[in-house]
């Protein structure tokens, strides 16, 4: 891990012109990124993780201006990037006719997700490099997304040859995934950037109908039912614990009785407990905690992108305990 410096950014860059693989802090979460353009730094990315590559990854530019050049732009992304952009909210668009996005990072679909990062180390790699860059979450496929730099660590290890440490992440969920490319906006992802803040701009926002299922192509990155897991079982809706359960808090008043207790909000704030959501997941999930209860947490807001999570951390695929 190393301070974001001028000479760091511009080692890192360098490293990503030759086709290797950088960890990064964005606003959301911490992104393991490579060289959008080739199929072989993807396939990188996809390695590193461990990554289904049926489920396509975002690539991240600077601006509207860098965007036109991979997607075709709409009015409607127009209107949204001035509110939204920089920041975490992504749009799929048709791909641009030479488009230089490669096949691998779209999961050979004919759209890509593309989102400009508010951060400004990510905005400083992203103008360094000169490239696109695709960036997952730096995790292994399925794991909890880090928010700190000694999650990619914990995670990935020797997998990422430079990780930039930019502190921890103050949004703490990932981007808001809007489909564009029908004639009403289509939410594929909850995120940060809320549906209510998004209709105010281009009016009602359509959901998507279901999560695709086994080795469909996703239309989306975060869309397979079993994501963000913890190694522990975690059960959701929970208003008491028992004696061999951590507890996942939200609000002034938790159950009593837990092994452990992270409380991502004592105040009841969404904004907080997003951005507290995945390091307190990592927090509880250790030895001598048999499950992780989850409190309720209101469905409104950035809570509708926490639940979504919450959800998926508690979906079994199967997989669980092999990591």
């Amino acid at each position: 891990m190393v301070e974001p410096t001028a000479a760091t950014i511009e080692e890192a860059a360098s490293l990503l012109r030759k086709g290797g693989l950088v960890a990064f802090p964005t606003e959301t979460v911490y992104g393991l990124g490579g060289d959008a353009t080739s199929e072989r730094a993807v396939a990188a990315i996809f390695e590193a993780k461990g990554r289904p590559k049926f489920n396509p990854l975002i690539a991240h530019v600077v601006d509207v201006a860098d965007a036109r050049r991979f997607v075709q732009w709409s009015e409607a992304a127009d209107r949204l990037a001035a509110r939204f952009w920089p920041g975490p909210l992504t749009f799929v668009l048709p791909r641009a006719e030479r488009s230089a996005i490669a096949l691998l990072t779209t999961a050979g679909l004919d759209t890509v997700a593309i989102r400009a990062p508010l951060h400004p180390v990510a905005q400083a790699l992203i103008r360094a490099a000169g490239l696109p860059l695709a960036a997952p979450s730096a995790n292994r496929s399925g794991a909890v997304s880090p928010t700190r730099a000694d999650h990619v660590a914990d995670s990935l290890g020797e997998r990422v040859p430079l990780i930039l440490d930019g502190g921890p992440c103050l949004v703490g969920v990932e981007s808001t995934v809007l489909d564009l490319t029908g004639p009403t906006p289509v939410l594929l992802r909850p995120g940060g950037a809320t549906r209510e803040a998004i209709e105010v701009v281009v009016g009602p926002v359509e959901l998507s109908d279901a999560l695709p299922t086994g080795s469909a192509i996703r239309s989306s990155p975060g869309q397979l039912e079993s994501h963000y897991a913890p190694s522990r079982p975690v059960r959701l809706e929970a208003r008491q614990v028992s004696p061999d359960e951590g507890l996942l808090a939200f609000g002034p008043h938790p159950p009593a009785g837990a092994v452990m207790t992270c409380n991502l909000s004592p105040a009841g704030d969404l904004a907080e407990a997003a951005a507290n959501l995945f390091a307190y997941m990592r927090a509880l999930d250790r030895p001598g905690i048999g499950r992780i209860a989850v409190m309720p947490i209101p469905q409104t807001g950035l809570g509708v992108a926490i639940n979504d999570r919450l959800r998926r951390a508690a979906a079994d695929d199967g997989t669980r305990g092999r990591g």
